[in-house]
């Protein structure tokens, strides 16, 4: 027996022409530890776009009912060579209920239940999900728990991460972002110190009210100040970015060790002692990272993905991170969403412009079904 369903696709072609269309498919019974679930709401993250679009030029590409055609610059195009011609599903992650499953226990167990899961086609009308990816909601509605996992995993991760390299104070830019106040609102509850880096006045207002106590403008004439200021009263050498290009990260390095040599009482050619440590989480500027030669050589870059943190940091800590963001799902880790868009209005050239944007504080929810 099979289910059919429409469902986004993207695909990428070897002249760098790219597709994004809504489609059909069937979907097999699920076997196994496996859940048919019918998708009831599902978020548009950054990450889903990196697949869905990329870096092509939609303020130009072609928009017909359910299909947008646009073209995908060099050399990102050369770089994408593993999927050109592959017909690629989109939607990390979702809400719906499950209405089959496979033969093992715990899928059956979840049968009639709404759930939060990740399948990685959740842009979709039915998604197949593993039973052990899939968080039961209980009362809480598919709209409240669509984005149950990357944004309130990721941020309980930057802080359980913090807490493992025996860090008590984080940077974190982009703050105002969905992702940004849930971190605010777990470094509160956790006793961790949080410098909050935005680009705007109504941001900087906006978590003042939420409760922050260290929020820096970057539009600021004195940026560079507050940001040490906050540094010097925390103590946070430690911290995420989710911008990636350009010199944020390089900024705030600087600031770091600005903050450490002003408290060296010799001097050292090669900068100070002090650790600084800097995660890139994103690429909301798909820009080069910039660093410069400012801050000695005690400093460690890297990149930061969830999944990995979570091997990492083993089953145990996934089970009780999952708990946690279950219980304050419409609280500490709740989403807002700008607008909910069905699968043609989601491919309207106003809505791909808006969401592609990537605005904080403006992500759109996909309902399947409406």
């Amino acid at each position: 027996m099979t289910t059919t369903g429409k469902q986004i696709f993207t695909t990428l072609a070897s002249d760098g022409t790219l597709t994004v269309e809504v489609g059909e498919v069937e979907f097999s019974d699920p076997v196994g530890s496996q859940v048919l679930v019918r998708m009831e709401a599902a978020p548009i993250n950054p990450s889903d776009l990196a697949l869905l679009f990329g870096p092509a030029d939609l303020a130009t590409a072609s928009y017909t009912p359910g299909i947008v055609v646009a073209k995908m610059p060099e050399p990102f195009a050369k770089a994408a060579v593993g999927r050109h011609g592959q017909r690629l599903p989109v939607g990390n992650e979702g809400a719906g209920t499950v209405i089959a499953a496979g033969e093992a226990p715990a899928a059956q167990a979840l049968v009639g239940q709404r759930v939060s899961c990740v399948p990685g086609n959740a842009f979709s009308q039915y998604a197949i999900a593993d039973a052990m990816m899939c968080l039961p909601l209980g009362d809480i509605s598919a709209r409240d728990g669509a984005s149950a996992f990357v944004n309130p995993m990721t941020s309980l991760g930057f802080v359980e991460n913090a807490k493992m390299e025996g860090q008590k104070a984080i940077v974190h830019s982009a703050a105002a972002s969905n992702l940004g106040q849930m971190l605010l609102r777990i470094c509160e509850e956790d006793g961790i110190a949080l410098v909050n880096i935005v680009r705007k006045a109504e941001q900087a207002d906006l978590l003042r009210d939420l409760g922050a106590k260290h929020v820096v403008n970057s539009s600021d004439p004195d940026f560079m100040a507050q940001l040490r200021a906050a540094i010097a009263e925390t103590d946070a050498f430690f911290g995420f970015d989710p911008i990636g290009g350009g010199r944020m990260v390089d900024s705030i390095f600087t600031a770091m060790e600005q903050v450490a040599g002003s408290r060296m009482t010799d001097y050292s050619r090669y900068g100070s002692n002090q650790p600084k440590k800097m995660y890139i989480y994103g690429r909301l500027d798909r820009g080069e990272t910039i660093l410069s030669p400012a801050y000695g050589f005690g400093w460690t870059l890297s990149g930061w993905l969830l999944t990995s943190f979570l091997q990492q940091a083993g089953m145990e800590t996934m089970v009780r991170m999952r708990q946690r963001v279950l219980d304050g799902l419409t609280t500490t880790f709740a989403s807002h969403y700008k607008r909910e868009v069905n699968f043609e209005q989601m491919l309207e050239k106003d809505a791909v412009l808006d969401y592609a944007a990537m605005k904080t504080g403006e992500k759109y929810l996909v309902t399947p079904w409406a």
